[in-house]
């Protein structure tokens, strides 16, 4: 039953997604063009950097600590002077892993709250490198299995030494018609953040009204991974859409939990346990209408290179930095 559930979450993703490629206006450019970073707190940011370099290959591109502008725009003035690292894999060099060391937080689980819950990452062999990870600190939630009526798709799913939740999912067949991105390597890039929320059709019509992006119609889809970390019943499903982003190979899911779920609880003025925020490039900011937590402001660093940085509080509560390309 596992991998039947995950094999159909992942078969509705790809569907989907087409439907919404489809769907959209030409008239109407979409404007986030594709993933930047994901940012995820961590009570151990050496570990965190370890872990990540020797099990996936991603590779530390900067350590530093977080500037007060930044925090401040993260509407999180109490992560000034926080220590992070970024990484990324070599495969994609500009597409970055980030973690933001905070305090320990005993009470978060993953895929139990609303914001950003899993990150989904591009990889050559699943099975393999499944394999590597069984004495890992990534624990498996979901082994390998096919993607149904697209057999050459395979993924598993993990969580990772700080609570984030990872989905590693190949193209095994001809890679050059998958909507999935080459991976170039082992592990590749970002490829797709999920988001959960308890109204699915609010975070469809948020998404499609700030940013052009159209997603499919939501559909009721049982996935083990969050029915076992909620506690539902094994016919229990959750609502399940993703929309495109402007380059190919990046897309968002978004999830619609029940109501008996709650916000992401962490202390005021902090980032969120987990996945804190997830970072876009857009063209403009300025095209952008959204309150954002503060004005636009360039910030220096490896990830920004001097552009203009702001961020925005979605539909889940989720926060969602942009930064113009």
């Amino acid at each position: 039953m596992l991998v039947r559930t995950l094999v159909t979450c992942l078969l509705l993703l790809i569907t989907t997604a087409g439907v919404a490629q489809t769907t959209t206006s030409e008239q109407t450019p979409k404007l986030l063009l594709r993933h930047k970073l994901a940012t995820v707190t961590t009570n151990d940011l050496d570990s965190f950097a370890r872990d990540y370099s020797r099990w996936l290959n991603y590779e530390v591109r900067e350590r530093g600590r977080v500037s007060r502008a930044l925090a401040a725009s993260w509407g999180a003035p109490k992560s000034a002077g926080k220590r992070y690292v970024l990484l990324s894999p070599d495969t994609a060099p500009d597409v970055y892993l980030r973690a933001v060391e905070t305090q320990a937080t005993t009470d978060y689980r993953p895929l139990t709250t609303w914001g950003w819950n899993s990150i989904e990452i591009v990889v050559d062999k699943p099975d393999a490198l499944h394999a590597t990870l069984t004495d890992s600190p990534f624990k498996t939630i979901g082994s390998p299995a096919p993607l149904g009526a697209y057999p050459s798709i395979r993924a598993f799913q993990v969580v990772g030494p700080s609570n984030e939740v990872l989905y590693l999912t190949a193209e095994t067949g001809d890679r050059s018609k998958s909507p999935l991105p080459e991976p170039g390597g082992a592990v590749g890039r970002i490829f797709i953040m999920v988001v959960a929320g308890p109204d699915i059709e609010k975070m469809r019509a948020f998404y499609a009204q700030a940013f052009k992006l159209e997603s499919g119609p939501a559909r009721q889809v049982p996935v083990r991974v969050v029915q076992n970390a909620l506690g539902l019943p094994s016919d229990a499903a959750i609502g399940l859409t993703t929309a495109r982003l402007a380059e190919h190979g990046n897309l968002l899911e978004l999830d619609g939990y029940p109501a008996s779920t709650g916000a992401r609880q962490h202390a005021e003025g902090t980032l969120p346990p987990g996945i804190a925020l997830v970072s876009f490039e857009v063209r403009d900011l300025d095209a952008i209408e959204l309150e954002f937590i503060s004005p636009p402001r360039r910030q220096p660093g490896q990830a920004y290179a001097g552009k203009r940085v702001a961020t925005a509080i979605g539909a889940a509560g989720e926060l969602i930095e942009l930064i113009e390309r």
